[in-house]
C-alpha cells in the first residue's frame, strides 16, 4: 500500500513539474515575442527619425538635434524595456544577449 501511494505522489509531482515547465516555456515565448516586437519598433523608429532629417517633405523639418534626441529616447526606452523583458521566468535574471536562448545559464532551467 505503502509503494502504491508513494508511486501516486511522484506521479503527481512529476505532472506538476511538467506543468511548471510548460508555463516556463509559454512565459518564455511571449516575452520572446515581445522582446522581437520591441527591437522591430525601435529599430523602424530610429532609421525613420535618420530618414526624415534627409527627407523634409515627410514630416516637416527638423533640427537635427532634435531628431538625434528621439532617437536616443527611443534607445533608452529600448534599453530599459530590454531590462525589465529579457529576465528568465523561473529565477528572474537577465538572459543575456542571445535571443534564442534554449536554457537560463543561472538557474539552469529549460525556456524551449
Amino acid at each position: 500500500m505503502k509503494n502504491c501511494n508513494r508511486s501516486i505522489i511522484i506521479s503527481k509531482q512529476k505532472a506538476m513539474q511538467r506543468n511548471d515547465d510548460k508555463q516556463v516555456t509559454r512565459e518564455f515565448w511571449l516575452r520572446q515575442g515581445r522582446q522581437l516586437l520591441a527591437i522591430a519598433a525601435a529599430l523602424f523608429l530610429v532609421l525613420l527619425m535618420a530618414v526624415a532629417h534627409k527627407r523634409h517633405d515627410l514630416f516637416g523639418e527638423y533640427s537635427k538635434n532634435t531628431l538625434i534626441a528621439v532617437q536616443l529616447v527611443v534607445i533608452t526606452a529600448f534599453i530599459a524595456f530590454t531590462a525589465f523583458n529579457w529576465r528568465c521566468p523561473a529565477c528572474k535574471k537577465y538572459l543575456g544577449r542571445d535571443i534564442y536562448k534554449r536554457g537560463c545559464k543561472h538557474c539552469g532551467t529549460r525556456l524551449r
